[in-house]
């Protein structure tokens, strides 16, 4: 499909559209999606995966436009989707442009362009079309040392990670199983201009390293390398993703909040635990082990807590949640006995709890902080002072709407291990 655009004034482009693949599932051994690779005058911009019957709103960056007319065009890449797709539907097409001076000009600027992951091991080199595929992208702005200048910080949600985190541990640290990782960041001086020499990446092992790599224009290029997510400053994939960083974390709000915005993450989070056979077989005993069930079975929590003296080193003590039913004793725990699944960062934190197949929201009865020592107890107390939101997934694998906020003051500490948050 080529469709003309006019350009009134020169800037950073972005291009909003509704896409839905006929026949794809994400959950579906080679159904996973369809690809729409997209490019502007014959550059080639970007790559848009397509899952599911579901017209889905994505934004995606283009780089710079200048004024004038301009030809995009949207092919169906029939070597990278899935043998069953043959189409995607397309509409509601929108670019926009972002000039020179206003606050989203400069965050796209420098928004980096994220090529695909190849490793043998993990498929061909398409592999970010059925596994591990970048979904959304966000930016962080804040004031850099140099008086006037500004750091941005870019970074990127993955459908999962093969690599890295295991299954459950991801659930009970961080209530999902998408990855989420910041990928690149540079100082801008109080004229909008990089500062040369500013510009990291998270490496392989979660190591900065300064960016030695390309520019297209003002944008860093980038790859995707390891089994969990980590980038490369040299590229070579036939793949590449150019996400719109526009979106940013509204302060206090955990880093889930931008999942909890675009709730279809949900939805091809947990299917791709189900292609990947990440998912345990059903049981009446499944919320007593670790293994992950059904993500449909799990109460989706934030927490927001302090601890005091902070945690360091390999001693710490964290926070687990729990919940009780209306219909029992039991009390299940986010970490699952397992210390070192307990939430140890002070800033919002999510986590999840597995509860009993079929358990809706009514059976509910209260939720708990629990006081869990990793390691020798430093003694140290904590805080626990609200509960952002808590909901269950629906049938469909989407939020269903939050029905548990808290706030207050609870400590805990050695004499008072835990306490009661929220009762029905």
């Amino acid at each position: 499909m080529r469709v003309p655009v006019v350009v009134r004034k020169s800037g950073e482009a972005v291009v909003d559209l509704n896409a839905v693949a006929p026949g794809t599932d994400w959950a579906v051994a080679g159904a996973e999606s369809a690809v729409v690779s997209i490019s502007v005058d014959n550059r080639y911009a970007t790559d848009l995966v397509v899952s599911g019957k579901q017209s889905l709103h994505r934004q995606l960056a283009l780089g710079r436009l200048t004024a004038g007319v301009h030809q995009l065009r949207l092919r169906f890449a029939g070597e990278r989707s899935a043998a069953v797709s043959t189409s995607v539907v397309v509409d509601t097409l929108k670019v926009s442009t972002y000039a020179p001076g206003s606050s989203e000009h400069q965050v796209l600027r420098y928004a980096p362009v994220v090529y695909g992951r190849n490793i043998a091991a993990l498929g061909n080199p398409y592999q970010n079309a059925t596994t591990d595929t970048p979904l959304i992208a966000w930016h962080d702005a804040v004031p850099a040392a140099t008086p006037g200048h500004t750091k941005l910080t870019y970074s990127v949600v993955w459908s999962n990670e093969d690599g890295g985190t295991n299954t459950p541990a991801l659930m009970a640290r961080w209530g999902r199983t998408t990855d989420i990782e910041w990928i690149y960041a540079v100082e801008v001086d109080e004229h909008g201009n990089r500062v040369a020499g500013s510009d990291t990446y998270q490496a392989a092992n979660h190591e900065t390293l300064h960016f030695s790599g390309r520019y297209e224009g003002d944008h860093a290029l980038l790859e995707t390398c390891t089994s969990n997510n980590n980038m490369c400053d040299v590229v070579d994939d036939p793949m590449r993703f150019f996400l719109s960083a526009l979106p940013t974390l509204p302060a206090g709000q955990a880093r889930e909040h931008l999942l909890d915005t675009n709730p279809w993450i949900y939805e091809i989070m947990a299917k791709e635990m189900l292609r990947e056979g990440k998912i345990e077989a059903a049981s009446a005993a499944t919320p007593a082990t670790a293994e992950v069930s059904d993500q449909r079975n799990y109460l989706y929590a934030v927490v927001k807590k302090t601890t005091q003296s902070a945690n360091t080193g390999t001693s710490w003590v964290g926070v687990s949640l729990g919940v009780r039913l209306v219909n029992g004793d039991t009390v299940y725990l986010s970490h699952h006995g397992d210390p070192t699944w307990s939430l140890q960062r002070d800033d919002a934190a999510a986590t999840t709890v597995e509860l009993p197949a079929g358990t809706t929201a009514d059976d509910i009865a209260e939720v708990t902080a629990h006081r869990v020592v990793v390691g020798t107890d430093t003694g140290a107390a904590v805080h626990v002072t609200a509960i952002n939101r808590g909901f269950l997934l629906g049938q469909d694998y989407l939020p269903q709407q939050s029905f548990l906020t808290w706030n207050g003051d609870v400590l805990l500490d050695g004499t008072t291990t835990s306490a009661v948050l929220w009762r029905r």
